[in-house]
């Protein structure tokens, strides 16, 4: 067993406590990687207010970069000293999910061995197969990809969810083709990643919708074409006046039920809508069927933007290299893990892309 320090969630939307805990070695299969660096991804607060349910304690945290440090057995094409990118992605490789291409909704059986426990031996979930929010964490193999050392870590966590939701939801999910048109509701980290893969795939027009003027500013310096105010009426009247037609794609990037509602208004014929938000459990949207199925539309869910980590991030970190894609823009704040409570709620305010927690500078 290893000590570490965590942000431990003990009761649904109560501040994190920082607690050490004993984080056990890797088994088979397994890694131990020390971490670098971890953003905050709304799906984490989601997690800590009790959104979506789960065992309690835990500690949550899924867009982490650092170091390999300990090895299991069984262990190939990777080694200590090894930066990676930590994403939540476990897959068995096998089931049939997997084998036909999409890790991201792998259906293997999982190893429910607990990997953090407190000094007196109380199990403490890692949530989302990370857990994160910790000074190491031990995840399977397969959830990690090597990067290259001249990468900030601040820029390699971004690539374990934001990034790759947003850019695989427009390019794998939508079936984004040069010349299409996209419009991205939601401004925020995914969103400004959905308006990057529409760019970087070569979208004829891309409008970003979102509540505030500040927002869709940033957006247009993320590759947005227009922007509209989700304030005013009828906004996707607004879009169809920018595109002069409907949508090809229409990639929905906030939890928010009144932006599900709307989004197909956005979609032209045989369009394509991503779901990619996640409201509350039970929140339920209505939509008017007809439209769709004579439209040749289609609803789409996409999760973790349906990518192959071992085909994707390689090549968005290249393109990062590059100076092609923007991941140090994304990037908010930096704060000390005893600062999380701090940066969850500045996270919460709506104005923050990624606030991220840096592990060597407490």
């Amino acid at each position: 067993m290893t000590r570490i320090r965590a942000a431990v969630c003990t009761a649904f939307d109560a501040p994190l406590q920082i607690e050490e805990l004993d984080l056990r070695a890797p088994g088979a299969g397994e890694i131990e990687v020390t971490l670098e660096a971890v953003a905050i991804c709304h799906s984490d607060i989601s997690y800590a207010t009790g959104a979506w349910g789960g065992a309690l304690p835990a500690v949550y945290g899924h867009e982490a970069a650092g170091r390999v440090t300990a090895l299991g057995e069984g262990i190939s094409g990777l080694q200590t000293g090894d930066r990676v990118v930590v994403t939540l992605i476990r897959a068995c490789g096998t089931c049939p999910t997997c084998a036909s291409g999409r890790p991201t909704i792998c259906i293997g059986d999982r190893d429910t061995t607990p990997v953090l426990t407190r000094p007196d031996g109380t199990e403490v979930m890692s949530a989302m197969f990370c857990g994160a929010f910790a000074e190491k964490v031990v995840v399977d193999q397969s959830q990690v990809v090597v990067l290259p050392d001249d990468m900030p870590p601040e820029a390699v966590c971004l690539l374990a969810c934001g990034v790759i939701t947003g850019i695989g939801a427009v390019i794998n999910a939508g079936k984004m083709r040069p010349g299409d048109d996209v419009v991205v509701i939601g401004a925020g980290g995914v969103g400004l990643n959905a308006i990057q893969g529409a760019h970087i795939g070569g979208a004829r027009r891309i409008v970003a919708v979102d509540m505030s003027e500040e927002k869709l500013d940033i957006a247009r310096a993320f590759g947005a074409t227009d922007g509209i105010l989700a304030t005013q009426d009828a906004p996707w009247e607004a879009a169809h006046t920018a595109l002069g037609r409907g949508a090809d794609v229409v990639a929905v990037t906030v939890g928010a039920i009144p932006a599900y509602e709307q989004a197909m208004r956005y979609l032209g014929w045989g369009g394509r809508m991503v779901m990619i938000g996640m409201p509350h459990s039970g929140a339920m949207a209505t939509y008017e069927p007809v439209v769709p199925a004579f439209m040749g539309q289609e609803m789409i869910g996409s999760k973790m933007g349906d990518v192959v980590i071992q085909r994707d991030i390689p090549w968005m970190a290249d393109l990062y290299r590059q100076g092609r894609l923007k991941l140090d823009e994304l990037v908010s704040g930096r704060w000390r893990l005893d600062q999380i409570n701090e940066a969850i709620a500045d996270t919460m305010t709506g104005g923050a892309r990624r606030n991220v927690i840096l592990f060597d500078s407490h």
